[in-house]
């Protein structure tokens, strides 16, 4: 089995006109079959959780798109299996994602 395709985005940004949010438009609940919700504090794992999960699915063979943190490259946001219409998404501010 090939391994998945990976797109990497940024939904929000920190803009001249302050911050930008496109969280809103990840996944739709109607679209979605799953969203998980993810909380916790700083540095606790949710990323690394988020990039575990992520590359098992990507060795699966499905396509991956990686939501990452526009004030750390290394942090993420979100991971969507656009084939599964799952995502898991970081749930603690300022990522809030109406439901």
């Amino acid at each position: 089995m090939s391994k998945g395709k990976v797109r990497h985005m940024f939904p929000g940004g920190n803009t001249s006109q302050g911050f930008f949010s496109y969280y809103d438009y990840i996944i739709t609940q109607e679209e979605a079959d799953r969203i998980i919700c993810i909380k916790g504090g700083p540095g606790v794992g949710k990323s690394t959780f988020m990039k575990k999960i992520g590359n098992q699915v990507l060795d699966m063979g499905y396509n991956l798109e990686f939501m990452h943190c526009s004030s750390d490259n290394d942090s993420l946001d979100g991971v969507v299996i656009p084939e599964l219409k799952v995502a898991l998404l970081d749930g603690t501010a300022p990522h809030v994602v109406v439901f």
